[in-house]
């Protein structure tokens, strides 16, 4: 069933920039879910009212718009306390949803996983849990007096519903703990293996998934290995991990993470948290920023600071500005720490991974083989694993003049001439 909603928003202290792009945002996320916007309404004030949200003068307003516009439900930009929803339903006489329960919504719709649904549900179960209280008109009010005879069928119901949902969350959590103790054991075993990471970070729709994608197309020739990718908020929520092989043989894992938004909720971010450790232990991260939006710098900014509050910190970043082809100036191109590409027209990959290996291979020095003819298997090994300058053959053996890892010269190290 299509919902229609109107979008309500409070500019406290006339801050218009950020309000303005935060209302757009808003529209936004109602289309990613599904929403139909028919209207919006705004007011200034000093600060929210604690009651309602906005003004009570506001609120008929409010109710003859949605009259007129023949809208079912509001949508709030801020995130509501419990009263403030049953006060604006009851006064309103429809649905009121705020920004938090919009992205829960959204990303309840797109979890795929087992991984990313149980974290989507305990998110929201916590969200729900404050606001249980009111949400139906049949709880009975409290008695009065002391003991358990007095007590109101509404408060019984309320407890109950509490439990309910806090036995939930605890079994929910419980497996989910399972899923993160798995992911922590893959995690260890890419970390024996040597191999890089690097970690796809930035807002949501910046193009991160279809950098993964560009970069595998070039560079693994693996069409069963694309990661979803489509032009909307919040189309990545699993974190995918891929192995990228280089032209000259040096490798590195790229992972895909969820993207970030103004006022992502606080619930959200804990819950995936287990997803988002990936990025804490990256070798490398790659920031992708969406060149075309107007509001770009302000999406750096947050996501530097989520970034910061998940505990990510002396981690080397490239800023890939991608969707440069929307905007003047000549690209690819690379300035300092940026690089400027265009994934969907698959420009500027080369300056990109170049870039990447200069950040992550500065352990790859430069050696000379000379492996017994019967040690064939060690000859193997260097073709796949280094990158091989010459090769002559020799009578006692086979010269490899290679660019490999330090590990790699040192576990071979009776070869070295």
């Amino acid at each position: 069933m299509e919902r229609k909603a109107i979008l309500v928003g409070v500019n406290v202290n006339n801050n218009q920039e950020d309000f303005v792009y935060s209302m757009q945002e808003l529209g936004n996320l109602a289309a990613a879910g599904n929403v139909i916007v028919l209207g919006d309404m705004t007011q200034n004030l000093n600060q929210i009212n604690k009651s309602h949200y906005i003004g009570t003068g506001k609120i008929q307003e409010l109710h003859n718009f949605l009259k007129e516009k023949d809208a079912d439900m509001v949508i709030c930009d801020e995130e509501l306390s419990p009263s403030q929803i049953r006060n604006l339903e009851s006064e309103l006489e429809c649905e009121v949803i705020d920004r938090t329960m919009l992205i829960l919504d959204i990303f309840a719709s797109r979890a795929k996983t087992r991984e990313s649904q149980l974290q989507v549900e305990v998110a929201r179960l916590k969200y729900m849990l404050p606001r249980l209280i009111g949400m139906r008109e049949s709880l009975g009010r409290q008695g009065g007096g002391a003991g358990l005879k007095n007590r109101g069928a509404g408060e019984t119901k309320l407890e109950l519903d509490r439990r309910k949902v806090e036995e939930k969350i605890a079994k929910l959590t419980k497996e989910l703990e399972k899923l993160v103790a798995q992911r922590k054991t893959q995690r260890k075993k890419r970390t024996q293996n040597e191999i890089p990471v690097v970690s796809l970070v930035g807002y949501t729709n910046a193009g991160k998934s279809t950098i993964m994608n560009a970069m595998l197309e070039k560079f693994s020739r693996g069409a069963d290995k694309q990661v979803f990718e489509k032009n909307m908020l919040f189309a990545t929520l699993e974190t995918s991990v891929r192995k990228i092989k280089l032209k000259n043989n040096k490798a590195f894992l790229l992972t895909d993470t969820v993207g970030f938004i103004n006022k992502l909720p606080h619930h959200l971010v804990k819950a995936f948290r287990s997803t988002l450790e990936e990025v804490i232990e990256a070798d490398l991260l790659i920031h992708v920023i969406d060149y075309s939006n107007p509001y770009h710098e302000e999406q750096k900014k947050l996501t530097k600071h989520v970034l910061a509050d998940i505990g990510v910190k002396d981690i080397p970043i490239i800023y890939a500005y991608n969707k440069a082809d929307l905007m003047e100036g000549s690209f690819p191109s690379i300035h300092h720490d940026r690089v400027y590409l265009s994934a969907k027209n698959r420009v500027g990959l080369d300056e990109l991974s170049q870039f990447i290996s200069n950040q992550i291979f500065d352990d790859y020095i430069h050696c000379e083989f000379l492996i017994p003819y019967s040690e064939g298997e060690i000859v193997s090994y260097f073709n796949e694993q280094s990158h091989i300058r010459a090769t002559e053959y020799e009578s006692s053996g086979t010269l490899l003049k290679v660019e490999c890892r330090k590990a790699d010269a040192e576990k071979y190290n009776q070869y070295i001439r």
